[in-house]
């Protein structure tokens, strides 16, 4: 594909609109087939005769390179074009997702997710960016991200749900088909988009890049097969051995590049530091939850997974329909409290669903449910806007990448950390009283987690806030 842009692209309503919709399109499936293969995975774990650490990796290996791969084809949209970029992404996305819905063993399947992940970032980073050079309106291009904010919210809120109407009606297979389907279909739709070409001189930081992808898989690696092999396995040890030595690494190095990947100045902020710490712990408690909580309505509770995924319905909705309500109350309450405070709503949730067993109701699980989403969903986009309208406005994209990368990063590690409890706790068997009781054990641990984080944003932002207060002194 030719990478010039033309320039009477920008000028049509009706091309900008169409790069509007397939970017669109494409970005439902990312959280889809996150949230989605959660409620395939008993399925999947009977249909392929798996254990729990391999079919962990289902998910696991598809949010790691997600994350891992972020900032990576992020550069290389920047150096290659960010069309091709797109291109490739939905290609191996699509791919992976076949090649997932046929695989026959558990490990053709992990390797198919992992590409399917690797995808996913790049048509992520790819598709921002062509949004960013097709409406270069300030106003058109703040309504665009909106709605790719509310698209992907409503990926992550729905996923449950289509996914376990798939499930009862297709079987698994059909939650990694569907995605790939709408991939493939938004791949059809490439060529008529802008070929908006890389920029002239820019380079990939190769280093960066793969200490901190190498890092978070082997990380990934040593949290879900510690409870199979113990914590003490040489194999272990020498896995989180090496994903220090790598992160030790990663900031050395990028200290001393003319025009690295990671800009280490905004982790030293400490209002942005604040902002990222609570935007991570709010994903960190939700995600795992929605991931796990359907197998255990589906095998402790005694759901179908179309039931199992109406239920969680509680608690993802409040995430779509409440950000504009944090929009408002973002312009009345003081910035602490909008930082911390959904933090200690979402541990006050998830420690009300520690009382959480086969007997759970609708009506028992509603509170909980409630008061998680309902934090999540008024603080989407708040937190945000929070961390990008704090830097100089030539650093925003920088910004916006980071903020996000912290996300998916808090995101990724706390999802392996769950699985590695339910594993641990469980004796590798989620199902009975054994599950009942691991579940209740990551409840009180996020709760935990979730008033560490509170406490630090609010310590971080007051910090920040006194050392501005002295330079003006």
């Amino acid at each position: 594909m030719s990478d010039t842009l033309s320039p009477s692209f920008a000028r049509s309503t009706a091309r900008r609109l169409l790069v509007l919709g397939v970017v669109l399109a494409s970005m439902l499936t990312i959280p889809l087939t996150i949230t989605g293969a959660s409620v395939a995975l008993p399925g999947i774990r009977a249909d392929l005769d798996a254990g729990l650490p391999a079919a962990q990796w289902v998910v696991n290996g598809y949010n790691a390179c997600y994350a891992g791969f972020l900032l990576l084809t992020g550069s290389l949209a920047d150096v290659f074009g960010r069309r091709r970029i797109f291109a490739w992404g939905l290609a191996l996305f699509c791919g992976g997702g076949v090649a997932g819905a046929l695989a026959q063993h558990i490990v053709v399947l992990d390797l198919a997710r992992a590409a399917a992940g690797i995808g996913a970032a790049a048509a992520t980073t790819g598709g921002s960016a062509l949004l960013a050079a097709t409406f270069q309106d300030p106003r058109a291009r703040a309504r665009a991200f909106g709605l790719v904010g509310t698209v992907l919210g409503v990926g992550l809120a729905f996923g449950p749900t289509l996914g376990g109407v798939l499930v009862d009606a297709l079987g698994w297979r059909a939650v990694l088909a569907v995605p790939a389907g709408f991939a493939a279909a938004a791949l059809a739709l490439v060529r008529a988009l802008p070929p908006v070409p890389g920029e002239p001189g820019r380079t990939v930081d190769r280093p960066g890049a793969a200490l901190f992808t190498g890092a978070l898989l082997v990380l990934i690696f040593a949290l879900d097969e510690g409870p199979a092999l113990g914590f003490g396995h040489p194999l272990v040890v020498a896995a989180f051995a090496a994903a220090s030595a790598m992160a030790v690494a990663l900031v050395r190095i990028e200290r001393r590049r003319p025009d690295p990947m990671f800009a280490l100045d905004l982790l030293a902020d400490r209002r942005f530091l604040a902002l990222a710490a609570a935007a991570g712990a709010l994903m960190g408690v939700l995600v795992p939850l929605v991931v796990y909580l359907p197998s255990y309505l589906i095998t402790v509770v005694g759901l179908d997974a179309g039931t199992a995924g109406a239920w969680l319905l509680m608690l993802t909705v409040p995430t779509v329909l409440l950000p504009a309500a944090g929009a408002a109350l973002a312009r009345r309450l003081p910035a602490p409290v909008l930082v911390a405070g959904p933090v200690a709503v979402a541990g006050a949730g998830v420690l009300l669903l520690a009382t959480i067993g086969p007997d759970a109701t609708p009506a028992r699980l509603l509170a909980p449910f409630v008061l998680l989403g309902a934090a999540v969903g008024v603080s989407n986009g708040v937190l945000d806007g929070m961390a990008i309208g704090g830097v100089p406005p030539e650093r925003a994209g920088t910004a916006s990448g980071m903020f996000n990368t912290a996300r998916l990063v808090t995101e990724t590690v706390m999802l392996a950390v769950v699985g590695a409890l339910l594993a641990a706790l469980s004796g590798g068997h989620l199902e009975g009283a054994a599950f009942t009781g691991a579940l209740r054990a990551v409840c009180l641990t996020l709760g935990a987690f979730a008033a560490v984080a509170a406490a630090v944003s609010v310590l971080l932002h007051r910090s920040a806030a006194g050392r501005s207060q002295a330079s003006r002194g």
